[in-house]
């Protein structure tokens, strides 16, 4: 295997399906030892998820059914 002009290499299908990488799969590159290492990124967790649903409960005590509802009521629709 070799590297493109632009420092491009080619995963063979086979190890792509093996290790589940699929298009967009973000992937890094780790040294070790003195090899280069391709894995899986650790997925980041976007801020907003962390805090998704957290009103659910909330919503539902005040007789909401939805966020979306809620919000139609305090803007007047």
């Amino acid at each position: 295997m070799k590297i493109g002009e632009r420092g491009q290499v080619t995963i063979p299908q086979k190890l792509r399906r093996r290790f589940g990488l699929k298009q967009r799969t973000e992937v890094e590159f780790v040294e070790e030892r003195g090899r280069l290492i391709l894995q899986k990124a650790e997925q980041q967790n976007h801020p907003v998820d962390l805090v998704a649903g957290s009103c659910k409960g909330a919503l539902r005590k005040l007789g909401f059914k939805s966020v979306d509802a809620y919000l139609e009521a305090v803007r007047g629709r």
